[in-house]
């Protein structure tokens, strides 16, 4: 079986990794066109592009995919089936309908929960206990399609979104392999019409902590914007990254320090209170509190900005 695929970031780099480590025949890899990254801001190739030019495989960086003309490569190897992973563009019927057997998704949630951008993030937000990767055929709705694989992975109290995006990672790279394998005797489901919800994209503006929302809810929103774009929180108009907290017993008003020690920078929220554990200044490293107030002491009765 011929398996073209479909992908641009380490997630779905670590799927096309067991692919090829199964044994399929990949003949064509799509990804994103080469984009502006590190200091120099010098175009760089995605995951996905390196391994495939690693392994010598033909590859495809389409900024869209509307012009017929774009699809000429993946109809020309004569593919069974698409994978896709966080391709980043969206795939037209017209592509759909190339590969013999279809197209399927690798979806970082157990839909019909979290379909969209940002499964991961929103799971952890929203204070959910356990994630799960979604194996689905592609339609042209948004992750819309029937599943024909999911398997559930519980989130840990600790889990930021870097580490449970690395577990889902390796899951997803298991369960495509195990789809590839069986796939002529995958059922597939549709998915129910209850329990939809939609993870909208990460966008930096959300990164801004309001310190009179409930202390749970604020500690669930660090974990969730760890690695990107992190937590942030305005004292005496300098933004500081918060990338560690733990909810803490202590009252009083709103972005009001409470307390400040080697174990944590107390501050009231709406409910309760965060202790802040890790941080960082504008140009700093990620530090330990004790490390961070050794180079910015912070005074108790300091009081963060309120967000607008």
């Amino acid at each position: 079986m011929k398996v073209s695929f479909a992908g641009t970031p380490e997630f779905a780099r670590a799927a096309l990794e067991a692919i090829l480590a199964a044994g399929f025949e990949v003949p064509l890899v799509l990804t994103q066109p080469d984009r502006p990254a590190g200091r120099g801001q010098k175009p760089q190739p995605s995951p996905v592009k390196q391994l495939a030019l690693e392994h010598g495989i033909a590859v495809h960086q389409p900024e869209r995919l509307k012009d017929p003309a774009t699809h000429e490569p993946l109809r020309a190897t004569g593919t069974d089936i698409l994978v896709v992973a966080a391709y980043g563009l969206i795939l037209p019927q017209a592509v759909l309908d190339i590969p013999r057997l279809g197209c399927i998704n690798i979806h970082a949630s157990l839909l019909p929960r979290w379909r969209g951008a940002a499964p991961i993030q929103r799971a952890i937000e929203a204070g959910d206990s356990d994630s799960g990767v979604t194996i689905m055929r592609v339609e042209a709705g948004l992750d819309t399609g029937p599943m024909l694989l999911a398997e559930a992975l519980p989130i840990a109290p600790d889990d930021t979104a870097g580490s449970l995006h690395d577990k889902l990672t390796a899951l997803g790279a298991r369960l495509v392999v195990e789809a590839l394998r069986g796939f002529e005797q995958l059922m597939p489901v549709a998915q129910p019409a209850e329990g939809v919800t939609y993870a909208a994209k990460i966008d930096k503006t959300e990164a801004l902590l309001d310190f009179r929302r409930p202390a749970e809810e604020l500690a669930r929103r660090i974990r969730a914007f760890d690695p990107f774009p992190g937590a942030t929180a305005i004292l005496d108009g300098t933004t500081i990254k918060i990338w560690r907290a733990v909810t803490d017993a202590a009252a009083g008003a709103p972005g009001t320090v409470l307390a400040v020690d080697g174990t944590g920078i107390v501050v009231a929220c709406g409910e309760g209170a965060l202790r802040l554990t890790e941080l960082q200044k504008p140009g700093g490293k990620r530090l330990a509190v004790g490390d961070f107030l050794r180079g910015t002491p912070i005074a108790s009765g300091s009081c963060f900005t309120l967000a607008d």
